[in-house]
């Protein structure tokens, strides 16, 4: 639900925009703003509600998210739209905190990493699916049913939560851990480095996706290509899950390659429609099991203190991909998004290579 509410404009940006009547670019901020809000909020807020009700807390969170995709549905106001989009990357940052640490309490230590897989496996989902799926609708019925038909099932969510999930106390002051400690641990550099440059590599493209198939003449694709991506990324979530604990590093090794590949085919061939489907199914086994492996290796490094890290990282860094990207756009054009892409992910795959002691071990703590 996060991440649907999230990147859902990516797939419907140039209607967005006409509608809103503004540009593209300044359009594609309505990511930047929610996953900026979710980066900056993510540690401040992790401290300040750590004593909260856990149950109480989500469902405030779900709520505040549900509310913004009613007005985002509802507004031909820009200004509005965004504050509302702002808002609701706020509450995301509290689910972002909680989802991990209830993971790695349920399992053992030889399938932590599994627990996690499964957990996380709705941002793929939601990006590789639900995207696809709401740039069909989109096309179909207009973007404003679609972000309505996203607030029902916010709506929805809050009954599942009220009905089937076990509520959990929050922490006492005396047990809780410095976040920013953590930092200085062995391993956690590394790992943030390459969720800060993968995520924006992610975004730059994925953002603008819609604005770099029409530069092709692809507009008709859209959700075409963009189901070719969820249908790969779905993939490397089943194999994700399946390995991760025993094979962590090589995994992410190979995720960052496809990625990197995907890049450079599109960087060169982007004229030629099969190499585009080529390119969306490297990409999307590459990216579908990457939140998996960067959360298994950050929680290996820092444990449970390190959880806001990669929240604020990871959002900070989509939200650049929103604003970079519009930069690019506007200063080069959207086939320079590839270029961008591969610049990025070049020093991803030299870093994971490379930290082969404490942040991609070669053996997994604590796995068979």
């Amino acid at each position: 639900m996060g991440i649907l509410t999230e990147a859902l404009p990516a797939g419907v940006l140039p209607e967005m925009a006409r509608d809103m009547s503004v540009s593209e670019s300044a359009m594609g901020q309505a990511l930047t703003v929610y996953a900026i809000a979710t980066g900056v909020a993510a540690i401040p807020l992790s401290v300040t509600t750590a004593a909260w009700g856990r149950k109480q807390l989500l469902l405030l969170a779900v709520t505040v998210v549900a509310v913004a995709n009613l007005v985002t549905a509802l507004s031909s106001n820009y200004p509005l739209t965004m504050a509302f989009r702002l808002l609701a990357g706020v509450a995301a940052a509290v689910v972002w905190a909680e989802l991990v640490g209830y993971a790695r309490r349920l399992a053992p230590p030889t399938l932590q990493g599994r627990a996690i897989a499964i957990t996380m496996a709705g941002v793929p989902l939601a990006l590789s699916l639900g995207i696809p799926l709401g740039t069909f609708l989109g096309e179909l019925f207009g973007w404003r049913l679609t972000f309505g038909l996203v607030t029902v099932v916010s709506v929805a969510l809050l009954g599942w939560i009220t009905v089937s999930v076990p509520d959990a106390p929050g922490r006492r002051p005396e047990a809780r851990e410095p976040v920013l400690k953590a930092l200085s641990l062995p391993g956690v550099a590394a790992v943030l480095f390459v969720v800060a440059a993968y995520v924006l590599a992610h975004n730059i493209l994925y953002t603008y996706i819609a604005t770099f198939l029409d530069a092709y003449d692809m507009a008709d694709s859209r959700d075409s290509v963009l189901l070719v991506l969820g249908i790969a990324s779905v993939a490397s979530i089943w194999i994700t899950g399946v390995l991760v604990d025993r094979r962590l590093r090589q995994l992410t090794i190979v995720s960052s390659a496809l990625f990197l590949a995907a890049s450079v085919l599109l960087a060169a061939l982007a004229g030629n429609m099969i190499v585009v489907y080529t390119a969306m199914v490297l990409w999307g086994l590459g990216w579908g099991g990457v939140t998996t492996l960067l959360q298994t290796a950050i929680t290996d490094a820092a444990g449970d203190r390190g959880q806001a890290l990669p929240v604020t990282t990871w959002n900070s860094f989509m939200a650049g991909g929103g604003a970079v990207g519009g930069i690019l756009l506007d200063g080069l054009g959207p086939k320079s998004f590839p270029w961008s892409v591969l610049a990025l992910m070049a020093p991803v795959l030299l870093v994971v290579v490379a930290a082969r002691k404490h942040a991609f071990p070669t053996t997994r703590p604590g796995a068979d």
